[in-house]
């Protein structure tokens, strides 16, 4: 009697309505897992048109293209003899559904939609699709007829099922459904589900693999069982980066665990292991099993298939592993990074180019596609003939083999160092050996011919001359003459990155890189259309906090001393006139804010969901041993005058690698105005009566 059974899990990089490719990555997991011996496979969520289709889920071409694939699928004799299990979109009834497809040679079982979606911060899934709301409830779906001719079914269930093998049973959960405060599992569970699934599209976040792992450690911890998480891997076209993060856990423990961070585009995990273990787990838990002799039953799909083979005795069974966690130094090193590679190498570009300041934030940037290049000689040495091909399309040479990662980020990054009257010596320097180190083509320029020349319309144009405020002019004057050296770099960072190859004989144009990080963007700290106006920004949802580790952790991990020197440099924007040829601007006086504060103001305002008078009430507790009431309520109004002056700001951010909850990204995930009465008036009166009442109380009465 068989009892021990073989499933796989996948991660897979797809891409949205890459539809060609997505159909190329799932027919490789399903051999994969056969070739592993498994009976079942399970893929990431909407795997079959890509995640982050968004507005396409709305098109009726991405239904259509969705179903060919389907039948692609249930055409391949790879899919044959092992229960396969896929995402796609479905129409139902003119509803749109977020569905597992669960199908075993050329027949579909069950169709099983989501039942809970996603729909905060990143996520907008009511958008586009409805949740299933019927509880243990399926209809019939009447399949197109495409599928009918390929099946030769005309209906199958749609809707809260589960599957009765002829030796277990097996339900699904998608994504969200796993974090609900009462997840399905439970129930299922108690119905004697033995094996749960879940396929998501779960995107990294700082720190977030931890919770990840609890959860499905402790779905089956309380009620025994088998779980499978699949997820998607890879930057699919936006803001996210899927970590991957495949795993497989049975009773508390994991038995197979994928990678978080990895340029494979197809992941398949596999684990073999002993039902009877679920049902001796199960059997010793007596308030589990009297809560099961009362549960209410799940409607059954029988399969005449059996995951387990009858003489299995000698099968050996898997053994569970310890999940090693990454720093979130090392989080940064690989996240961003891998996004970086499926951007360039997506969108067939021959590279990037950076505006290499010589402070903490560029230089942080310039090691993210450093780590990148690391990654991609790895992965060739590991013999990923993908990544293989895609190295040797950008550098534009057939017979190249990346091998050393300075020279490969010699063919892919240029740095530039953009000087002015305002540089200093010093920055200069830290960039020139920074850019060294890593082997960038490195290149050095003045920029004032082109400032002056602008300044110069304007005074043609107005008769007037601006002048910054140490030489006697207006903050007006001082802030528009910082502004346009911002821009001109902004100006002279596209025109290099479009024709520096050109110039060289080289093919092809470069990624311009932008490197704002997520507490400077809070607060508006930056130049609308300046510098950090780029293609892309991977580090522009990471705090200035965990950049500055980051940093310290590539100067050590790297052997890149450069790094050293530019973490204890201030950070400044140079953009001031110099006083005695040393920097006389840094960024927190300019800011009027510490950046571990501003961390902390982000967090409030965004996790916490505080405004100005929340926020005050709080931080009095928070920082009580360090300033007076009156001093944080200062702090306070500061941070949102400037937060709301600056809010027009974040329309125009350049999209950033999404690694932070408090991100301030107006696009997709924090929907707030950007038109503000900067005084807030009846907040801040709040606040200062506030301020009243506690100085009163402290105050002594003065009685003998």
């Amino acid at each position: 009697m068989g009892r021990k059974v073989t499933v796989a899990t996948c991660a897979l990089n797809q891409w949205a309505l890459d539809f060609e490719g997505n159909l190329r990555r799932i027919l490789q997991s399903i051999e994969i897992a056969k070739n592993k011996g498994a009976r079942y496979r399970l893929g990431p969520e909407l795997e079959i048109c890509g995640y982050g289709c968004w507005d396409h889920h709305h098109e009726s071409d991405t239904l259509l293209h969705s179903l060919q694939v389907l039948a692609a699928l249930l055409e391949s004799p790879v899919t044959w003899d092992i229960i396969c299990d896929v995402g796609m979109p479905v129409m139902h009834r003119n509803v749109r559904y977020n569905c597992r497809v669960i199908f075993l040679n050329r027949r579909i079982l069950l169709i099983r939609p989501k039942m809970a979606l996603a729909n905060e911060g990143n996520y907008h899934e009511l958008r586009w699709f409805t949740p299933w709301s019927r509880s243990r409830q399926t209809e019939e779906y009447f399949l197109p007829r495409m599928i009918q001719e390929l099946t030769k079914q005309e209906t199958v269930p749609f809707g809260d099922a589960v599957l009765a093998t002829l030796d277990t049973c097996i339900g699904s959960e998608v994504c969200e459904e796993l974090w609900m405060p009462h997840s399905p599992h439970i129930d299922m569970g108690l119905d004697g589900v033995e094996i749960f699934t879940n396929a998501s599209g779960s995107h990294h976040v700082l720190r977030k693999a931890h919770t990840r792992v609890d959860l499905v450690t402790s779905a089956t911890t309380k009620n025994g069982g088998i779980y499978l998480l699949a997820n998607q891997k890879g930057c699919d076209g936006g803001r996210l980066y899927f970590d991957g993060c495949a795993m497989i856990a049975m009773n508390g423990f994991i038995f197979a665990r994928g990678a978080q961070f990895s340029l494979d585009d197809v992941e398949v995990l596999t684990a073999t292991l002993d039902l009877e273990d679920v049902r001796s787990y199960r059997a010793e838990i007596s308030s589990r099993n009297f809560a099961a002799s009362r549960a209410s039953p799940y409607p059954r799909v029988k399969v005449a298939f059996a995951l387990s083979c009858r003489d299995d005795l000698l099968l050996p069974l898997s053994e569970p592993v310890e999940w090693s966690y990454h720093s979130p130094s090392e989080e940064i090193s690989l996240g961003p990074a891998c996004w970086l590679w499926d951007f360039l190498r997506r969108s067939r570009q021959a590279g990037y180019f950076l505006p290499l300041s010589g402070g903490a934030d560029s230089a942080a940037t310039a090691c993210l596609v450093y780590s990148m290049c690391r990654q991609v000689c790895e992965a060739v040495r590991n013999g990923n003939q993908e990544v293989l091909a895609d190295v040797r399309t950008i550098v534009d040479q057939i017979d190249y083999t990346p091998q050393d990662p300075r020279d490969l980020c010699g063919r892919i990054l240029t740095t530039c160092y953009m000087a002015s009257e305002n540089s200093s010596q010093e920055t200069c320097q830290r960039a020139r050996e920074l850019a060294q180190q890593i082997g960038s083509h490195h290149i050095g320029l003045n920029m004032d011919p082109a400032v002056k020349a602008v300044v110069g319309i304007f005074s043609l144009v107005t008769g007037r001359s601006p002048a910054f405020a140490v030489h006697g002019g207006s903050s007006r004057e001082n802030l528009a003459l910082q502004n346009v050296q911002a821009r001109v770099r902004m100006v002279l960072a596209y025109l290099f990155a479009q024709l520096s190859l050109w110039a060289q004989g080289a093919r092809g144009g470069l990624l311009v890189l932008g490197s704002a990080n997520v507490d400077e963007s809070l607060l508006g700290y930056l130049t609308k259309y300046d510098c950090s106006s780029a293609d892309i920004n991977p580090i522009g949802g990471i705090s200035k906090t965990d950049l500055r580790a980051f940093v310290q952790y590539c100067a050590e991990c790297f052997q890149l001393p450069a790094l050293r020197s530019i973490l204890s440099a201030p950070a400044t924007a140079e953009l001031e006139p110099l006083a005695s040829g040393r920097v006389s601007q840094t960024d927190e006086d300019d800011m009027g804010m510490t950046y571990a504060e501003l961390s902390v103001y982000g967090r409030l305002r965004k996790l916490a969901k505080t405004g100005p008078y929340s926020m005050f009430c709080k931080l009095l507790n928070m920082w009580k041993d360090m300033y007076t009431p009156r001093q944080v309520a200062e702090k306070v109004k500061r941070f949102f005058c400037k937060y709301s002056m600056n809010r027009h700001k974040m329309t125009t951010l350049t999209p950033a690698y999404h690694a932070e909850n408090y991100s301030p990204d107006d696009n997709r995930f924090d929907l707030r105005p950007f038109l503000y009465n900067t005084s807030w008036p009846w907040q801040f009166r709040c606040i200062d009566n506030q301020v009243l009442q506690l100085e009163r109380t402290e105050e002594p009465d003065g009685r003998g």
